[in-house]
């Protein structure tokens, strides 16, 4: 793999840039954008796992759910190379990176986080903590990354399990945001219909 001896190169100046292939599309371009959303989910998983994850408290469930923050760590560590991978599928038209097994994979470890959550009673609003809240705004990136795709599809082919990891890494961010609003003795903020303002 070459390596960058030059930050800038002048080359997109004109609104394209370059796949891995060797070909420039405009940088509006379904693919582009698909891959743009992508880096930006990645960067998002990125500065969650940068900042601390809470400390639990003397709180139901919350020794269990504390022992989940390695887990949690680690799991989204593998999960921004999976997203770079997808990027470099995108990077290079006709490539087939993502595997079926990585969705299998994502399904087993969300079974294993909500596990131990209570069962939804109301809709959730993003918040609780500073590390639930920034899991639910990669969550609506991821959710905004398949879209991308999914309208990527309609014209070119895309690898089936590339969305469908999407598709299931948007619920697994939902579970983990779950899981970190109740770790430091907290709770999920709850959806109230006609709340006062």
């Amino acid at each position: 793999m070459p390596r960058l001896t030059r930050i800038y190169t002048r080359t997109g100046d004109d609104g394209s840039t370059g796949l891995a292939d060797g070909r420039r599309v405009r940088k509006d371009s379904e693919r582009i954008i698909a891959m743009g959303d992508i880096d930006e989910l990645n960067a998002l998983i990125g500065l969650s796992r940068a900042s601390p994850f809470p400390e639990s408290e003397a709180a139901p469930g919350a020794p269990v759910l504390e022992q989940k923050l390695p887990v949690i760590d680690e799991l989204l560590a593998v999960v921004q190379h999976r997203l770079f991978d997808i990027g470099g599928e995108l990077a290079l038209p006709g490539q087939t990176v993502a595997k079926e097994a990585w969705v299998v994979q994502l399904e087993k470890q969300l079974d294993a986080l909500n596990a131990d959550l209570p069962p939804l009673q109301e809709f959730i609003l993003p918040g609780g903590n500073l590390p639930a809240a920034q899991c639910h705004q990669a969550r609506t990136v991821c959710r905004r990354a398949e879209r991308a795709l999914l309208r990527l599809s309609t014209g070119e082919k895309v690898n089936s399990a590339s969305l469908k990891y999407l598709n299931r890494l948007s619920d697994l961010l939902f579970v983990v945001a779950r899981v970190l609003a109740r770790v430091d003795g907290g709770k999920e903020v709850t959806w109230q219909k006609d709340a006062d303002t």
